[in-house]
């Protein structure tokens, strides 16, 4: 190889983007690093999770465990929610979701960098009326996450679990909905007896 011969550099990867779907900052867009393993929640998946939810968040307080690219939380406040507390361990993905926050004057926004059930074994996080878990996928952190979620959820609450299996629970869990989009299973689960008929309407 001649002196002169320099190996090509090989060019940062662009950031990644997705776009906010409904409510005030419907077709805002959010970036977030192209990082291994972070994969926001599809369109058409966010679409029927927030049918299911209602459109409508006015002053629901939310949790996104595994914030990532801040796709399901974003949406929440867009909706309306008065308060969404991401929680992301990447100090880089963290910073990406300060920066998305800050372009869209998100007020509501809350990041805790940190540890998922670290954050769930802390006090004083108050409680909180809808939960997104949508951890990595084969990280087996969602059943991790169910049994410390309780102290965490207001009065009929409703928690998204995001997967790529099935999510089977047990007692005081129950499953409201279900649907697949190719590889990605979503669930929408409350807790509550199995003869109740619960604060969502309907099941799958």
């Amino acid at each position: 190889m001649s002196p002169r011969t320099r190996t090509p550099r090989t060019p940062p990867a662009r950031p990644s983007r997705v776009r906010i779907i409904a409510g005030v900052w419907r077709s805002r867009i959010v970036t977030f690093p192209a990082e291994p393993g972070l994969r926001p929640t599809p369109d058409r998946v966010r679409e029927t999770l927030f049918n299911w939810l209602g459109q409508d968040l006015t002053g629901k307080r939310c949790l996104d465990l595994f914030a990532g690219s801040g796709a399901l939380g974003f949406e929440a406040l867009s909706r309306g929610a008065s308060e969404v507390v991401m929680v992301e361990r990447s100090r880089s993905v963290a910073a990406a979701l300060r920066e998305s926050a800050a372009r869209l004057d998100a007020h509501g926004f809350r990041l805790v960098v940190g540890d998922a059930l670290h954050f769930l074994a802390a006090p004083g996080g108050g409680q909180f009326d809808i939960v997104f878990v949508d951890p990595p996928y084969g990280s087996g952190l969602v059943a991790e996450v169910l049994p410390r979620l309780p102290g965490v959820l207001a009065r009929g609450a409703a928690v998204y679990v995001e997967s790529d299996a099935a999510v089977g629970v047990d007692r005081p869990w129950r499953v409201r909905k279900h649907g697949r989009a190719g590889a990605v299973h979503y669930h929408l689960l409350e807790m509550g007896d199995h003869g109740d008929q619960g604060c969502l309407p309907g099941d799958v």
